[in-house]
Formats: structure tokens, sequence, C-alpha cells
């Protein structure tokens, strides 16, 4: 009966074993990256902002916009570490793979002191700098959108009060005054310095 009946009906067996995935949808950061798991993965950085969904297999982590593949990288258990495919970078940040601490003091030091002093800080607060990146990388774009001076000010109020987030720096220029006279506070001996508070 199976020889009569079945066996013709039957199709042959998948090419590929079944493979289990987790699927998650994410929001990419600001640094082109998406977290899974404690881990960052790069997609291509037009996508910053954008909604993807993550199929993750205990081999492949692929991530999906609008249903296409755009990303593919090997599954990663390293907490707090990111693997990123340098095609993904805009070429502003096509620095050393996995982005380097000296690099971004000097981006900073090109907007001023403070800001320099603020990207340092937040370096540090961190048990590991890589930790700190996506934080120092948004405070970088925070500089395209806004005036130096008003940068160097922001920083210069959040530093002393330890205020070292991406959220905080935007918060405080959002609320500085529009105009464009403003100079950050002047170096007097009665101005309590940032190593105040060590």
């Amino acid at each position: 009966m199976f020889e009569e009946v079945d066996q013709g009906a039957l199709l042959p067996l998948p090419e590929h074993p079944y493979e289990f995935a987790r699927w998650k949808n994410a929001r990419v950061n600001i640094d082109y990256h998406v977290a899974f798991e404690g881990h960052y993965y790069s997609v291509p950085h037009p996508l910053a902002g954008q909604e993807v969904r993550i199929r993750a297999t205990e081999r492949m982590v692929e991530i999906f916009h609008r249903g296409q593949q755009v990303a593919i990288h090997p599954f990663s258990t390293l907490q707090g570490q990111f693997s990123t495919n340098p095609d993904h970078m805009p070429s502003h940040h096509r620095f050393v793979l996995n982005t380097d601490s000296d690099w971004l003091l000097r981006e900073a030091a090109k907007i001023g002191p403070h800001t320099a002093a603020y990207v340092t800080a937040v370096l540090r607060s961190r048990p590991y700098p890589q930790q700190a990146f996506r934080t120092c990388l948004g405070i970088l774009d925070l500089a395209r959108k806004h005036l130096a001076v008003h940068m160097e000010l922001a920083c210069q109020r959040l530093l002393p009060a330890r205020l070292l987030t991406y959220q905080d720096l935007k918060s405080e220029l959002e609320h500085l005054p529009a105009d464009r006279s403003i100079h950050p506070l002047p170096a007097h001996d009665n101005v309590r310095g940032d190593t105040y508070y060590h």
C-alpha cells in the first residue's frame, strides 16, 4: 500500500535541516548598530533611526528592513562588543574597526576643550571605553546640529554634575537660549572646575 499510495506523493527531504530562529524588532541606534542579547551588530548607516527585524540562529544574525535582508553577521555571545562591517560605515566614521578612543577625542577637541573633557569623562565613566562609543558618536552627531559655542557651554555645565549621557547633553542644548552670542563661562578662581567633585 505504501508503494502504491504514498511513495509517489512524498517530497524530498529539505536540503538543510531545520534551524530554530529567534525574532526581534529593534530600532537602529545612531551608531548604525542594533543590539541583540547584549551584542551590537552593524547595518548600513542610512538606516540609523529606522525599525528593523532581527532573525538570530545559533550561528548567524540576519537583519531585515521592510522584508529585505540588509545585514548578516556571525552570532556572538560577547557582551558589550561590536560586530561591524566597514561597508556599513559613513565615510566620516570609517576609522579603526570597532572605533578608537583617540579618534573620538580628536574629533571632540575640534569642537573645543570642554567638549573634549566631556567626551573623556564619558569614556572613563564605563567599565570599558567601547561601551561609551555610541554615546560619544551621538555627541559628535549633536555637534553637527549645534553651534560649537553652544556645545562648549552645555558640556561645561554638565561635567561638574557628572551628567554624562547623550540625552543629558541633548536636553541641555535644547534649553539653551537661541542667542548666538552666548559664550562659555570664563575661567575664574571662584568657579569650581571639573575636578572639584572627584
